[in-house]
């Protein structure tokens, strides 16, 4: 009869500990540093953006390019232009300085972006791989976009990666917490 009680106790408070491993707590802290939620003036270009280049009065200048690995984009007249890092309007002033160095009087260039970089959901999801951003997405509509979690799939968290400051920063987030563009999210595998 002790003995059994004994295993009963001992049952029950392993069970309480393996409880606790079920969802980690979750830890954004870093990731909040690197900016959540809509994507405003703060956002910075980076490989994988599209960018929509207007030079007014330059039809044969304003088209989409594209930033390459080096976050560069190709303008005809005058060639590679450096935009990775930039704002939307850093770079248009980027752009502005260029013309007017020998290439047209007093331009005016304003700078969109066309699509944003993608973002790539790995792990428990039904389709992994590479998606196209949507504006005000969280993992949770991510999740959705890679046609659902998988069967043995953690659904109340996942792991999400961002380039920070001084490089990735990687945290457990809840399912509503905002993606940005060029984000990694894995999705676990669920214990129990």
């Amino acid at each position: 009869m002790v003995m059994n009680r004994r295993a009963l106790l001992f049952a029950l408070s392993s069970t309480l500990a393996l409880g606790g491993c079920l969802r980690p707590d979750f830890r954004t802290a870093q990731l909040d540093e690197t900016g959540t939620g809509s994507i405003g003036a703060r956002y910075t270009l980076s490989a994988g953006d599209k960018l929509r280049v207007i030079v007014f009065g330059q039809d044969n200048l304003s088209n989409i390019y594209a930033v390459d690995g080096a976050g560069r984009i190709a303008m005809p007249l005058i060639g590679v232009v450096g935009v990775g890092g930039q704002t939307t309007a850093q770079a248009a002033r980027t752009v502005e300085a260029k013309l007017a160095a020998g290439f047209v009087r007093e331009p005016h260039v304003t700078v969109e972006v066309d699509a944003y970089r993608p973002f790539y959901i790995l792990g428990e999801v039904t389709t992994s791989g590479q998606y196209a951003f949507v504006n005000g997405m969280t993992v949770e509509t991510a999740v959705a976009i890679a046609a659902g979690f998988g069967p043995r799939a953690a659904r109340d968290y996942a792991v999400l990666t961002r380039e920070g400051k001084g490089g990735l920063v990687s945290g457990i987030v809840p399912m509503t917490y905002p993606v940005r563009p060029g984000d990694t999210i894995v999705v676990k595998e669920r214990f129990f």
